[in-house]
C-alpha cells in the first residue's frame, strides 16, 4: 500500500479540516498519481472533497468510526478492514487525514510527499519521513515553483526490515 500527502516545512499538511495553500501543481499530481487507484480516506477529509461526492476514476473508501455512510464511498470501520480492502485492489493508496495516516502508515511502502516549502499554522502533521529510520528518500520526482513557493515531488520508501 501507499499514500501520498502534501507537508509544509514543519510536517503540517492542515488546520480546520482543510489545506491552508494548496498548489495546483499539486492538485494535478495527487490526481495523476491516484487515478484508478483504490483510495481510503477518512470522513473529515472526505467532507472537504467538493461537494462530498468520490472522486472520478477511483474506488473510494472511507475509514471511519462513526458508521456514518457517503453515497459512492464503502465504509470501514478499522484499520484492518481497509487494509483487507486494500489487498484486494490493483493499487491503493491513503489520502489523508491525520489520523487515518496515523493509523495506516504502519502498513504502507511507499509515501508521495509533496514538500511545500511555506510554513502556515496547522493543527494537523503528518510523521517527519526524514528523521525517521524506517524509511529513505528514494528520488525526487518533481520540483518547482508556483505563485513563488517552492515545492518538490518526492518519493519515500520503507527501508526493508531485518529478519
Amino acid at each position: 500500500m501507499e499514500l501520498i500527502v502534501a507537508v509544509y516545512d514543519d510536517w503540517g499538511i492542515g488546520r480546520d479540516g482543510t489545506q491552508p495553500i494548496a498548489l495546483s501543481a499539486d492538485r494535478k499530481f495527487f490526481r495523476q498519481t491516484t487515478k484508478g487507484c483504490l483510495v481510503i480516506a477518512g470522513r473529515r477529509t472526505i467532507e472537504d472533497f467538493p461537494g462530498q461526492k468520490p472522486l472520478p476514476g477511483r474506488v473510494n473508501v472511507m475509514l471511519t468510526r462513526s458508521g456514518r455512510e457517503i453515497p459512492g464511498f464503502t465504509v470501514c470501520k478499522s484499520p484492518e478492514e481497509a487494509l483487507t480492502l486494500a489487498q484486494q485492489a490493483d493499487r491503493a493508496m491513503v489520502i489523508g487525514g491525520g489520523s487515518v495516516y496515523r493509523q495506516m502508515l504502519p502498513y504502507c511502502d511507499a509515501a508521495y510527499v509533496t514538500k511545500v516549502h511555506v510554513t502556515p499554522e496547522s493543527d494537523t502533521f503528518f510523521p517527519n519521513l526524514d528523521e525517521d529510520d524506517g524509511w529513505y528518500l528514494a528520488e525526487t520526482l518533481q520540483s518547482g515553483e508556483e505563485d513563488g513557493i517552492a515545492y518538490e515531488m518526492i518519493l519515500y520508501r520503507r527501508k526493508a526490515s531485518v529478519r
